[in-house]
């Protein structure tokens, strides 16, 4: 898998299932604010819809950091749509379910595992320019904790702001930064 930070979004144009719809998110539509690519393996699975609930209670926070997540799978929208009508915790999701039956989207971020043609459990912050800025990666098994999601964006929305300073492990809005330079060298 390649670096992608510093990566700018190509060009795509993929069906969502959004607040009991179906509509097209492409490029230009995720231009211009905060975005996360949050990509799970399959519709009606195990750990998935655990993520998505942590997601969804983390919800508006997110939003209130001018930011839209995008959950994203390999299965087609009309899955999405199908997963919401049976299951109570999917039919609570208030952000787009985009549908990557190609693999196109998976496989630009470098996560699509092609004997399965299922998406590893990726997270990818995307600022308003398009660039990605931070990701993590994991194995189908591992889920993953929306409340670090949301310290991942503040920080990284923060050292967009504030080039000449960083945020240390743990770093959450308020808190102290690190202004690199020789002075600190050792000293942390």
């Amino acid at each position: 898998m390649n670096n992608l930070i510093g990566q700018e979004l190509p060009e795509f144009a993929l069906q969502a299932y959004h607040k009991n719809d179906f509509r097209q998110i492409s490029r230009k539509d995720v231009l211009g604010k905060w975005s996360v690519f949050f990509f799970y393996p399959a519709d009606f699975t195990f750990v998935c819809p655990t993520e998505l609930a942590d997601v969804q209670a983390h919800y508006e926070e997110i939003k209130k950091l001018d930011t839209e997540v995008y959950s994203v799978s390999t299965d087609s929208h009309f899955a999405h749509m199908a997963w919401a009508d049976t299951s109570e915790t999917i039919k609570k999701i208030n952000f787009p379910m985009l549908g990557d039956p190609a693999g196109k989207l998976a496989s630009f971020f470098g996560i699509l595992v092609e004997d399965d043609w299922q998406a590893l459990r990726g997270t990818f912050i995307v600022d308003p320019e398009g660039i990605i800025r931070a990701y993590e990666v994991h194995d189908m098994g591992i889920g993953r904790d929306a409340e670090e999601l949301v310290r991942k964006i503040s920080a990284a929305q923060f050292v967009r702001k504030h080039g000449d300073q960083v945020c240390p492990a743990k770093w959450k809005p308020g808190s102290k930064t690190l202004t690199p330079g020789k002075d600190l060298v050792g000293k942390i």
